[in-house]
């Protein structure tokens, strides 16, 4: 590795309406090593690879490649530079074949007609390089998407890449392709290629990593060996310390009321689903809270899509009541008395254009079927009763819930399962996004709740605020079940240290 850095950037700034993204960024990669990013959601660490590779144009500060200022207008003038960039999704065309896919748009020609039999020649020394042999002229669509991340990889250093960037690549590979692909990206390594890993997995970015960088609300919190940064020491920094208000310190004092041991609602044994979430053991009882605790990454949103239904598992047992169950769609789990409020309320929770009213039946009215209609008059009364129930600030019920703020946009998404009577009800990131007032009104409602014997998974990205309301937390970390504690006897620290890989 050489002492000048091949990517640079001082002083990046870059801000969106209302949203200051990145704030005087400072970051260096070098040839010949693996660099990575770490960092919770909402770090920064998406608009710092945008703006490298010109989906973006910064607003202050400098980019230098091989030493020289660079202001890249558009994604191509960085690749035509040298900065190729791999995405989570594999951005290649699966029903061309894997040849064709290597050389789009520069294909081989002699004679003026397209040379095959150097393409696929070329191709195939390209996979060889990297460990990989596979019949070139099959479609692409027909190999693993492994070996899909192998073909952008081939592709990319077919045209004299100087930097690639990888952001998280290995979020839909098993433990046995993310150890090929360590093995591809260090013998890239050693050909003096600059490499920017984009990762959660803490055990995986110190399987691989020269450097690490950290980042935290937009800024750069440090740049690290890894070999100096104990894994602690990074969850820590990831995390930083944000000062109490006086209520969450009252909050925190107070441990939700225990109640006795019951037969399980719903349990999961071995349940998990390959390249997705590995296998899982979950008790979820009546009457009680259990926390999912984790990083970003960690597996906490992928339990709750197995356990609903969102994603088939393909291992393990679950029983509902004592009983085997196959959950193989949210139906089915819907069917079950299961409630599922999700991370992501404004993609896969409410239907914007459509009012509070049929928001909120839209659960009820799918169990019942296409057939059992609910009159009109009978969703205004239950709308209008959950409004109150929950206190949603709106004009009335037929109001688009597009133009209701987050905190209420939240409560009518709780309104809805609620309305289905559920026995047990997922909570992915309830708070996120929302003001301090709205989120202490939506957690005293779970409580109350919980109190009357519904079952709660609840998740949240705020490990104190898993502390404060669980009574047993499950520890996730690099999509597994690591350790499960109580919550009334368990500090955060004590939750951050089985994050980062101590012992229960």
């Amino acid at each position: 590795m050489t002492d000048t850095p091949v990517l640079e950037t001082i002083g990046l700034s870059k801000s969106f309406p209302g949203v200051r993204a990145l704030h005087n960024v400072d970051f260096r990669l070098f040839p010949g090593e693996i660099h990575t990013l770490m960092g919770q959601n909402g770090a920064g660490k998406s608009t710092l690879i945008n703006v490298l590779t010109g989906v973006h144009e910064h607003d202050a500060g400098e980019i230098r490649l091989g030493g020289s200022p660079v202001n890249f207008a558009a994604p191509m003038e960085a690749e035509a530079a040298g900065i190729r960039t791999l995405y989570q999704e594999v951005n290649l065309c699966p029903n061309l074949s894997v040849a064709e896919n290597v050389f789009a748009g520069r294909q081989l020609k002699r004679h003026g007609a397209i040379d095959w039999k150097s393409i696929h020649v070329r191709a195939q020394k390209a996979l060889a390089d990297l460990n990989v042999s596979v019949d070139v002229t099959k479609s692409l669509d027909t190999y693993p998407i492994a070996v899909q991340q192998m073909v952008a990889i081939a592709r990319a250093l077919s045209v004299d890449a100087r930097v690639l960037i990888l952001d998280e690549p290995t979020s839909s590979l098993d433990d046995g392709e993310v150890t090929r692909l360590f093995d591809v990206l260090r013998k890239l390594r050693h050909s003096g290629l600059a490499i920017l890993f984009v990762t959660h997995f803490l055990e995986q970015t110190y399987a691989v990593s020269d450097r690490i960088t950290v980042m935290r609300n937009g800024e750069r919190e440090g740049e690290y060996l890894a070999k100096d940064l104990p894994v602690e020491l990074l969850v820590s920094k990831m995390v930083g310390h944000e000062r109490m208000t006086e209520r969450l310190k009252r909050a925190a004092s107070e441990p939700p009321a225990q109640r006795g041991a019951a037969a399980p609602f719903l349990e999961m044994r071995g349940v998990g689903r390959r390249g997705l979430m590995n296998p899982v053991d979950l008790d979820v009882q009546p009457g009680q809270i259990l926390g999912l605790a984790g990083l970003l990454g960690s597996g906490r949103t992928e339990t709750a899509r197995l356990l609903f239904g969102a994603e088939r598992s393909d291992a393990g047992a679950t029983k509902v009541s004592g009983k085997p169950v196959k959950l193989h769609s949210p139906r089915d789990a819907v069917r079950q008395g299961i409630g599922y409020c999700p991370e992501d309320r404004k993609k896969e929770g409410i239907v914007a254009d459509l009012s509070i009213r049929e928001n909120i039946i839209l659960a009820l009215q799918a169990r019942l079927g296409l057939w059992r209609c609910i009159r009109k008059a009978k969703q205004r009364e239950i709308a209008d009763d959950y409004i109150e129930q929950l206190g949603i600030k709106a004009r009335d019920a037929e109001q688009p819930i597009g133009l209701l703020s987050g905190g209420n946009q939240q409560k009518v998404l709780l309104a809805r399962w609620l309305a289905t009577e559920p026995r047990m009800l997922i909570l992915d990131e309830p708070t996120r996004g929302i003001d301090v007032a709205a989120k202490f009104e939506i957690m005293d409602r779970v409580l109350a709740l919980c109190a009357k014997g519904l079952g709660i998974l609840f998740i949240s990205s705020e490990v104190s605020e898993v502390v404060r309301v669980s009574h047993r937390i499950a520890v996730l970390r690099d999509r597994r079940k690591v350790a499960e504690v109580a919550g009334h006897t368990t500090s955060e620290d004590e939750v951050y240290r089985l994050i980062a890989g101590g012992s229960q």
